[in-house]
């Protein structure tokens, strides 16, 4: 089959595109500044920005199916002139269109766990936007929702050695929120190419989620214990952390603000968990603790 990834030079675009070539696809990645060396000798790169139907269209020419994995990161707030209803709404408009003037037999949407038209986050409220798009068209869609998606690379990884300290960091109610079922990028990846493949997930859309749920706070621990070093968490009262990220909500070189702070309540777990509709358990999937634990060796050797 060939398959173009929206997006397949990001954290979870490389590992995707590493999964379809071993399955013996022809693979195409699409970014705005493609860099080969991110990806296998065997994928294709090409120019285009989501927000811009034009660079886009000519890129499904030819093509079986699509993957669209473009979103902003939603921990940070948007840099300056850059908007998620831009990019989750409108380029989820471009790339849906796109493929459905150029037939494809195939299309998957990457969302994310919580994504809901009516959320008071922005991030997660136009990612739903993005998905009904999809879900409203006539291609043969599959809409994935994971949970915190880790493994090498992960934003929230980079995230949290930023902005926490190891011995001694603070946190909003010491952690205890928010919660994550992490899943990994490699089962995420695996679960994305199995609904390439096969018919039986057209017109689904699945929440998924990892073996375990996590706080923030544990999350934070178990990354600095996976480098030796032990974390104090010392909280503050939920209340004062989201003023304080209210009152800088205005200031643009900060990149925290209202919906960040509205994140700080979210629970981001599964209802259920839909692993099942690729006949997998909770045990098949690589839980965090492992992933890290594993890392951990390969340093010490």
């Amino acid at each position: 089959m060939k398959i173009l990834v929206v997006g397949g030079d990001g954290f979870i675009g490389q590992h995707l595109c590493v999964e379809l070539v071993e399955r013996g696809h022809t693979v195409t990645s699409l970014s705005r500044s493609p860099d080969p060396e991110d990806l296998p000798n065997e994928v294709e790169t090409t120019t285009g920005d989501v927000t811009e139907y034009d660079s886009i269209e000519a890129a499904f020419e030819g093509m079986d199916a699509a993957v669209n994995l473009t979103a902003l990161p939603p921990l940070h707030e948007p840099r300056p002139g850059t908007f998620h209803d831009t990019v989750c709404i409108g380029g989820a408009v471009n790339a849906a269109h796109a493929a459905s003037e150029h037939d494809l037999d195939r299309y998957i949407e990457m969302s994310s766990l919580g994504a809901e038209m009516h959320s008071p986050i922005a991030y997660w409220r136009t990612q739903g936007l993005g998905d009904m798009v999809v879900e409203y068209s006539n291609l043969d869609w599959v809409v994935l929702r994971p949970s915190f998606v880790f493994g090498d690379g992960s934003e929230t990884f980079a995230f949290i050695k930023r902005y926490t300290t190891p011995y001694v960091t603070v946190l909003p109610d010491g952690g205890t929120h928010p919660t994550f079922q992490p899943i990994w990028v490699g089962d995420v990846a695996t679960m994305t190419a199995d609904s390439l493949e096969d018919d039986e997930h057209v017109g689904q859309a699945y929440d998924l989620g990892g073996p375990d749920v996590l706080t923030f706070g544990e999350v934070t621990q178990m990354l600095y214990q996976a480098e030796g070093k032990q974390v104090k968490i010392v909280p503050i009262p939920m209340k004062l952390a989201k003023l304080g990220l209210e009152a800088v909500d205005p200031i643009s070189s900060i990149p925290f603000g209202t919906n960040q702070a509205r994140a700080l309540e979210m629970s981001n777990t599964t209802d259920s968990n839909d692993i099942s509709a690729f006949g997998l358990n909770e045990s098949d999937l690589r839980s965090l603790s492992t992933y890290l634990s594993q890392k951990s060796s390969l340093r010490h050797h």
